[in-house]
């Protein structure tokens, strides 16, 4: 019989950090070594699995990210490619990098509803430069079909400068 220990939030301190590269952060959040997002917990959505340029992100959505129309909140799959295009970029970054967002755009192909069936979001990197990095990822329903698509823009941050 297996236990699953309950995902821990927060922010991981700097000296939980050090030397760690993105991918190795990573992986430490999905092993549980290192606290899941508080944003995760909010949403309802955590990263799955991770490697060098590619994340994926399982999302269960909720009644409480209904729209007026009654289906989730499209600000609710943008901010899951936003997340996983965020993270397949960090999981390719030395220790003392980190990236930010410069921009996030999605396309929603349908409605995503809170069925009780999980929503899979799989981000990959397009391009990689010394400062600005390109990934894109797709969302599907628990029947495999795409939900939204999406790209990202982030920028590469040095945090052992000062900014």
């Amino acid at each position: 019989m297996t236990v699953e220990t309950p995902t821990r939030y927060g922010v991981a301190k700097p000296d939980e950090m050090a030397g760690l590269s993105g991918l190795e952060a990573m992986q430490a959040m999905i092993e549980g070594r290192l606290p899941a997002p508080p944003i995760a917990k909010t949403l309802g959505f955590l990263i799955v699995e991770v490697e060098e340029g590619r994340a994926v992100f399982e999302g269960h959505p909720t009644p409480d990210l209904l729209n007026p129309a009654g289906t989730v909140h499209g600000g609710w799959a943008l901010t899951l490619v936003d997340s996983a295009t965020a993270c397949a970029a960090h999981s390719l970054l030395p220790p003392g990098k980190a990236q930010t967002t410069v921009e996030t755009k999605a396309n929603f192909t349908r409605p995503i509803l809170p069925d009780g069936r999980p929503i899979r979001c799989e981000a990959r990197v397009v391009g990689q430069g010394r400062q600005i990095i390109t990934a894109e990822s797709h969302i599907t329903n628990a029947d495999g079909k795409i939900v939204a698509h999406g790209t990202s823009t982030l920028m590469v941050i040095d945090l052992t400068k000062p900014r």
